[in-house]
Order: C-alpha cells, then structure tokens, then sequence
C-alpha cells in the first residue's frame, strides 16, 4: 500500500470514528477508557479493509465507512480483553498502556463489553436508509459470527487451552496451530473483506471469493504476528515481545521454527497476491494491503 492511500484511507476511518465515539459522553469513565484503547494509534488494517473490497466490489467507499469503524471498535474490544491478568497481562498496546493498567481491571472489561456492543450496532444502523435494510441485517450475521463462539472467541479458548502443548495435547498440533490462528485472528480479517463485498450486493460466488482471500489475509497477519514477537522490539510492536514464547503458546515461530514460519508467510504472500489480481486486476489496492500485512514490522 502506498503511503498516500494509507494515510488518505486511516484519515477516513479516524475521523469517523472521532465523530462516532465521543469521549466525554455518560458515564465519562467508561467512555475515556473506551477512546483510550481505540484512539491508541494502529494502523486501521480491519476498517480500511472493509472500505477497499467494498470499492473493489463496485461500491462507494464513503458509504460503508460508519459500518467499517463497527468492525474497528469490535478489534478494540478483543485487544482490551487479550491484554487483560487473566490472558496475556500485558501492560503496553500499540506503545501506551493497556486498559487496565490506565484504569483498572473492571473498567476495562466494561470498556470491552460496550465496544462490542457499539460495533453491533454501527452495523445495525449503517448505511441508513431502507435500501439498506436486508444488507445491514447480513452484515450484523457476518460480523456476530465471526466474533462467536464459532470464531474470534472460541480461538481464543483452543489457544489458552493449547498453551504449554507444543509438543502435543488435543490432536495435531500443525491442524489445531491453524485452526486457532484462522479462528482468533483470521475471523474478523475475513469478515472485514467479506462485509465490503456484502454491503456492494455482490453475489454468492463473489463474496466467496472475497471471504477466502480474507481468510488467508488472516492467517498471513497472524504468521507475521508470530514472527514479530520472537524478533521485535517493545518500540517496534508498541507492546511486550516475546511474551508468546514465554508462555509456551502454539505459535508458528514455536512449532516450526522462525526460518519456516517465515518461508510460509511468503507462501501466502504469493497466493494473496494471484487472489487479489482475480479480484481487482493488476495493481489493486487489496494486494498493497497483502503487501503491507506481509512485511509490517508492527
């Protein structure tokens, strides 16, 4: 992705979501420990996505920009919680502090809560209007799916439940290794590139088509994750590396070693790339995503 699309597209998206999320609303403490995690900084990858295939799909970008900062405050509610004591306990995201480290514990588990709830909601909402209507209702299945029991949540049990088993415990670790990984990362990265084509009315075998390369967009964000976190720097990652290796999570870095998580992540780099042409044609925006996913160093 070039610098000047990144930074015009991350501009839609943070004043979106300035306008969505005041700061200052009842009650004024939960509302700050909300800003606090999603105006932390990052990159803006899950709204930016959504905005893209939707353009990709046909479709104006600017009308799903309210919908792709649901999608962004849902991210949000994940990370408080992953930083939380009983998870990672980790006390930097994106170069700040976490939640509840700035506030406490409790807060940021309400703070989750409503981020949740308010990213439901944005997709119940928008776009408005009627015409909308069975296209919202779509987008809200999607999102809650992917985030379900079935997906984002249930990925992050099989990973609490798979660390300390590198070496075994709840079958084959390569299978169970990517079944988290599609699951806890992958989900709402699909779901991002999936809602764009939803919300432009594309038909079934289109949105397959662009549900897979979320799919696999996923698993390569997370395979980079993995690699980041045995190479990277506090200052590279705005949080504590190393912390997965620590922990004796299930990790492609862990399981494989760095030299072939590194060789798959190229893999899936040259197969986003081949998706992406069929997607866009040549030089599409989606593949600069892919390109940037793949060499991000934070």
């Amino acid at each position: 992705m070039t610098d000047e699309l990144f930074a015009c597209e991350r501009r839609a998206v943070e004043s979106a979501l300035a306008r969505l999320l005041p700061s200052d609303a009842w009650p004024e403490r939960l509302h700050r420990a909300m800003a606090h995690a999603v105006f932390a900084g990052g990159k803006r990858i899950r709204p930016i996505l959504v905005r893209l295939a939707h353009s990709a799909a046909g479709g104006d970008p600017d009308t799903v920009t309210e919908a792709a900062c649901g999608i962004e405050l849902i991210h949000t509610y994940s990370l408080i919680h992953d930083d939380l004591p009983a998870f990672d306990d980790d006390d930097l995201r994106r170069g700040r502090p976490t939640v509840h480290v700035a506030f406490d514990e409790a807060t940021a588990i309400l703070a989750g809560d409503a981020l949740l709830t308010e990213g439901l909601l944005l997709l119940a909402r928008h776009p408005v209007g009627s015409e909308w209507a069975s296209r919202r209702a779509a987008a809200v299945e999607l999102v809650a799916e992917a985030v379900s029991a079935r997906g984002m949540v249930g990925g992050q049990m099989e990973d609490l439940e798979a660390t300390g088993q590198v070496e075994g415990g709840g079958g084959d670790p390569e299978l169970r290794l990517e079944r988290i990984h599609r699951a806890k990362t992958g989900c709402l990265l699909r779901a991002s590139v999936e809602l764009g084509a939803v919300l432009a009315g594309v038909d079934d075998d289109g949105r397959r088509a662009f549900a897979a390369f979320g799919a696999d967009l996923g698993l390569a964000f997370q395979v980079a994750d993995d690699i980041l976190d045995a190479t990277g720097s506090a200052a590279d990652l705005g949080k504590s590396p190393g912390k997965d290796a620590d922990a004796g999570k299930l990790t492609y870095v862990t399981l494989y070693g760095l030299d072939a998580a590194r060789r798959r992540l190229v893999e899936l780099g040259e197969g986003l790339a081949r998706q992406a042409h069929t997607l866009e044609g040549a030089g599409g925006r989606l593949a600069a995503v892919a390109a940037f996913v793949i060499r991000r160093r934070s």
